[in-house]
């Protein structure tokens, strides 16, 4: 089987590395991850395309710096202006390898409720406004605000591995 990948995730979140672990079984045969906490650079609630790509890109960054694996994976969430006057849910991800170079992946976005985003205008935090409205605290972290919206036919852990799997796909080229 060779030496595993060695794998460094820029987050402690239970829900980030169930979407690594996914997208590692798909992409290699051997695989070790390290999780770690790292600051992001950005606002605990990111606004923007920008401002949650870059968060993406130094949990990544950092990661690997910090164990030296031969990949760090950041993934970040936010919001962003977009059409039709709506908010929506973004989520970003980025893989540097040990030549610093990076591959980018994106999730599908989604538009948040009025409500939702009259309370982020105000100051609040996404994942902590979806979280009272899941009602199901222990499913909260998997479903997110996407299983919130679509009451729970999609999951974070989906909309995620997308993101995760284009960023790799991004920096090793297809296939």
């Amino acid at each position: 089987m060779g030496t595993p990948v060695r794998l460094a995730l820029g987050s402690t979140s239970p829900a980030k590395r169930a979407v690594v672990e996914r997208v590692a079984a798909w992409l290699f045969t051997a695989w070790r991850l390290e999780m770690l906490a790292v600051p992001t650079g950005v606002a605990p609630q990111p606004w923007g395309d920008e401002e949650t790509a870059r968060g993406a890109w130094e949990r990544a960054r950092r990661a690997r710096e910090r164990t030296g694996a031969d990949y760090g994976i950041g993934i970040e969430s936010g919001v962003a202006e977009g059409p039709f006057g709506r908010v929506y849910a973004v989520s970003w991800a980025v893989v540097v390898d040990r030549e610093g170079r990076r591959g980018i992946g994106g999730a599908e976005r989604f538009p948040l409720p009025e409500a939702i985003v009259e309370r982020l205008r105000g100051g609040e935090e996404l994942g902590s406004l979806t979280e009272s409205l899941a009602g199901d605290e222990d499913a909260w972290p998997e479903r997110g605000a996407v299983g919130v919206v679509t009451g729970g036919r999609r999951s974070r852990v989906d909309l995620l591995a997308v993101a995760v799997l284009h960023a790799f796909c991004d920096l090793l080229g297809p296939g």
